[in-house]
Order: structure tokens, then C-alpha cells, then sequence
């Protein structure tokens, strides 16, 4: 065991992409905005901070922000953001003990998925970084390991357990397809891979919370039944999210 999984969970970071799925959170644990949290006044992303009570571990909460680049005010979705925020959220605080990805996905119903489920990530890997030439193929697919979390999982038995796989579109083509196939992906989403990349660079534990908006191999077009189902899902992800908290606060990563 190293020192590292021997450690006591004590500063949580929450990387969570759009408002509408951290606003029950942040609402449910009283979180207060931090406004200049970042140094540089460029950063459109949202902090807010507040501690665990029982706990009384730090938790963190960031979001991707706003778009005001394109003139869109809409949710900055996608790697780029969510890599950038973490990125950033790490480098200011060094005394995170481990990031947890919340969010919302479109689940397989190949792999049991249905509306509403949370599964806990296995792994991610990337579906849409398709470069064929040898080393650079595997760069792109990008597999990293999530930490174990068999307690967790025995704990809370509705929960589900997959890979998660990423990419920056909504939607999927066939070759999307036969990617996600080969990921052997659970869900799918469009910020967990490059979340976890960015913690593998800082050298941070790293587990994703997602709940199910849209069956990925459904019938039914994703956009709808994802709008359709964001609001249940944020519902859900605030029932699901504390319970994940509540496992790790206070213990070590080899307990969890």
C-alpha cells in the first residue's frame, strides 16, 4: 500500500460540467460561490466550497461555466473545458485527496443501462480520437483506470459499475459505434476521459458518479430524451452524489 492509499480523505474535488446537474448539490450542502477563485479573470468556470459536515471534510465544486466566446451563454460542455477547469482547480489547491466527476450520460442498454441508473466508472477511454498510426492509436483511445471501489459499490447495491467512454459529440456515428464497442463502455459522456487524464497528470485518485439521461442504442433521439430526463437525473445525481460522499469521507482510497 502506498502513502498515498493510506491516506485520510480530507479535500474532495467535484468536477461537475453543467449547471443545471451541480445546482441540487451545491444547493443540497449549502455551498457558497467563491468568486476570483482562479487568477487569471479569463476563467469562466464556477466554484463553490462548503464543508462535509459529517465529516467536516472540504468539499470543492467546480463547473465548466458559461459560454462567452461564441455568444451562446450556454453550458461549456466538452474536454476542453472540463480538462482546463480540473487542470486549473489542481494547481490551486495541491491538497485535493480526490476528484470525483458527477454528471449526467447516455447509458447502453446492451450493458443493462437503463433511465435513471448511477454507475460508478471502472475506466474511461476516448471513442473519437481516432488516429491509426501505432503508438499514436493508443494515445488516442487514451485508457486509464478509475481507483476500486468494492465497499462503495457492496454498499449501495443499486449502483451500477462500467467503463465510460468520451467524446465532444452528442450524438455517435456507426464508427462511434464500433469504438464504444471496443471501449466495452457502460456510458457514455463528454468530459470523463479528459478529467481523468488531467489526474493522472497530477498524480490524483479519480472515480466518476454518472447518471443515465438517454439509452446510447435506444430508439429514441438522444438530444430528446436528454433534455427530457436532465432535470430527474440532477434529482437522482444529488441523492447519489452525498451517498458516494459519505463513503469516502474519512477513509483511506485502499478503504473505499
Amino acid at each position: 500500500m502506498t502513502a498515498e492509499e493510506s491516506k485520510t480523505i480530507k479535500n474532495i474535488l467535484i468536477v461537475v460540467a453543467m449547471e443545471a446537474e451541480a445546482a441540487p448539490f451545491v444547493k443540497h450542502y449549502g455551498l457558497k460561490p467563491i468568486d476570483n477563485f482562479f487568477d487569471s479573470k479569463a476563467a469562466p468556470f464556477a466554484v463553490f466550497q462548503g464543508e462535509h459536515s459529517e465529516s467536516s471534510s472540504q468539499i470543492t465544486v467546480v463547473t465548466n461555466g458559461k459560454d462567452s466566446v461564441y455568444g451562446t451563454n450556454v453550458d461549456n460542455v466538452g474536454t476542453a473545458p472540463a480538462s482546463l477547469v480540473t487542470f486549473l482547480a489542481l494547481q490551486k489547491l495541491p491538497e485535493i485527496d480526490i476528484v470525483l466527476n458527477a454528471g449526467t450520460c447516455g447509458g447502453f442498454k446492451r450493458k443493462g443501462a437503463e433511465i435513471g441508473n448511477v454507475f460508478i466508472t471502472s475506466g474511461v477511454a476516448n471513442h473519437d480520437r481516432r488516429i491509426p498510426i501505432p503508438g499514436f492509436t493508443e494515445y488516442g483511445v487514451g485508457k486509464i483506470d478509475c481507483i476500486n471501489a468494492p465497499k462503495l459499490m457492496e454498499t449501495n447495491s443499486d449502483f451500477k459499475s462500467g467503463i465510460c467512454t468520451t467524446s465532444n459529440s452528442l450524438d455517435k456515428t456507426d464508427e462511434d459505434d464500433k469504438h464504444m464497442t471496443a471501449n466495452d463502455a457502460s456510458v457514455k459522456d463528454m468530459e470523463a476521459a479528459a478529467i481523468a487524464w488531467v489526474c493522472s497528470l497530477h498524480q490524483k485518485p479519480y472515480l466518476g458518479i454518472k447518471v443515465v439521461t438517454d439509452i446510447v442504442d435506444g430508439d429514441r433521439p438522444t438530444q430528446d430524451e436528454f433534455m427530457e430526463n436532465l432535470g430527474a437525473a440532477a434529482k437522482s445525481l444529488q441523492v447519489a452524489l452525498p451517498k458516494v460522499l459519505t463513503h469516502v469521507c474519512g477513509k483511506s482510497i485502499s478503504d473505499l
